[in-house]
């Protein structure tokens, strides 16, 4: 990931020095489980653990040369021990799998910490910004047309609950990735006991994979990169109700927009929603993730490496991408301006159309037939209130006395209150204050 959508916590996760210094940690507990087990002398322990992990550079020399970047790494490690004597029990019985999935696993374990440390940080606002709007009227609206009122705070508890759920379902994903082997070539333990194994999937906090045929099946890693995808979705539905808000027709929200702010170039008038627009095109980054990583689950027999070029920018692309909508999405809820008077404006721009439903019902309720007298009515009078401007309320009467009927004008006068259409809402609203 570019740096200019690194943060600086999840972007040394990633980096090779850290890598190193993971690779360093995995390779000296499975010297110490050696020792302790007799297979190797015990006094070599502390050499390599003294040792200090390779830096990229000198990693990267020998690379140049090698063409194996585990070799490369032995090798550069090798130099900082001191006697270098100690370093031939380095990697004793391992094969290179045992060492990078090991070590990713923790790259994983790692990033997924920040981010869920973030996601409960975003479904705290989520849900404070909804119970503060539980009552600011607003229309609802389906396929972008008005449709009845409703309140800010239910569309945004939707997506308060949504990253709530995405984050619990990446919680879940971290046990599946916190999965390590040091089982050898092919997997079979040949040459070393899986003691090893338990010994340092026990110190790591890791699990033993089930089976391991020289690499971990990618089925988990799988699962980890389709909940950030979920995840890294969800967020882009709140920036594109934030989008549709802000559009200068609807005018309902407004990105935060500091002192010294510009939004064109060219026409200084603009406040553009760059943030949800930044949030859509990097979901679209963390989606695009998915297939190439669940491509690495059929390898070749017991193994082959055409999943590694691509995990090596699939796995850290998408969790430095959402590392940054999360951080991203919290700042845009946090300092969401709403503008609760042009809300109810909207709401009441289309002349009590919105109350076509409840009027239906009532007259229903009142005797009529539904499809053949009660909606045609209300239909008719709703056409001639889009046509002609004329409110909902007078174009019914019209239709009303056409039809030989008299409206209960108090009823009606009840029945279409926008309060009352989010009455049962409460429920909600107190489960909401549960969220955690």
């Amino acid at each position: 990931m570019i740096e200019r959508y690194t943060l600086p916590e999840m972007g040394r996760v990633w980096s090779d020095a850290h890598k190193y210094e993971l690779w360093c940690r995995v390779e000296t507990l499975v010297v110490e489980a050696h020792a302790e087990a007799g297979t190797i002398p015990a006094e070599v322990v502390e050499p390599i653990r003294k040792a200090a992990p390779p830096t990229p550079d000198a990693v990267h020399a020998i690379e140049a040369v090698t063409q194996h970047d585990v070799i490369a790494f032995l090798s550069a490690w090798a130099d900082n021990t001191e006697p270098r004597e100690a370093a031939r029990f380095v990697h004793f019985g391992m094969t290179s799998s045992d060492l990078l999935d090991t070590a990713l696993a923790l790259q994983l374990v790692e990033a997924t910490d920040i981010l869920l440390a973030k996601a409960d940080t975003l479904v705290e606002t989520l849900r404070d910004h909804a119970l503060a709007h539980k009552d600011t009227l607003r229309v609802g609206r389906t396929h972008g047309i008005h449709g009845e009122p409703d309140v800010w705070g239910h569309r945004v508890a939707d997506f308060a609950f949504a990253a709530a759920r995405s984050r619990d379902r990446l919680r879940r994903a971290r046990e599946a990735v916190g999965v390590m082997a040091i089982s050898g070539a092919v997997g079979t333990y040949s040459n070393i006991d899986p003691a090893i194994e338990r010994s340092v999937a026990e110190k790591l906090g890791l699990q033993p994979a089930d089976v391991s045929t020289q690499v971990v099946i990618r089925d988990g890693i799988s699962e980890w990169t389709s909940s950030l995808a979920i995840m890294a979705t969800v967020l882009e539905a709140v920036a594109l109700e934030v989008r549709h808000g802000q559009r200068t027709e609807v005018r309902e929200l407004w990105e935060p927009f500091g002192k010294g702010q510009k939004g064109s170039s060219a026409m200084p008038h603009k406040k553009n929603p760059i943030m949800s627009e930044r949030l859509a095109g990097m979901a679209r980054i963390v989606r695009a993730q998915i297939v190439p990583v669940m491509e690495g689950i059929p390898l070749w027999h017991e193994r082959d490496i055409s999943h590694s070029s691509t995990e090596r920018i699939a796995l850290p692309d998408a969790a430095t991408a959402l590392d940054y909508m999360l951080n991203l999405t919290n700042r845009l809820m946090s300092g969401l301006v709403v503008d609760a008077d042009r809300m109810r404006e909207n709401l009441d721009s289309t002349g009590g159309l919105i109350y076509t439903s409840t009027v239906l019902l009532e007259l229903v309720e009142a005797g009529m037939s539904r499809d053949d007298e009660a909606y045609p009515l209300v239909q008719k009078a709703a056409m001639e209130t889009w046509q002609t401007g004329v409110p909902f309320r007078e174009t019914l009467r019209t239709q009303a006395a056409e039809a030989g009927l008299t409206l209960d004008e108090a009823r009606l006068d009840e029945v279409c209150r926008p309060e009352r259409f989010v009455a049962r809402l409460a429920p909600m609203f107190e489960h909401l204050e549960a969220l955690k």
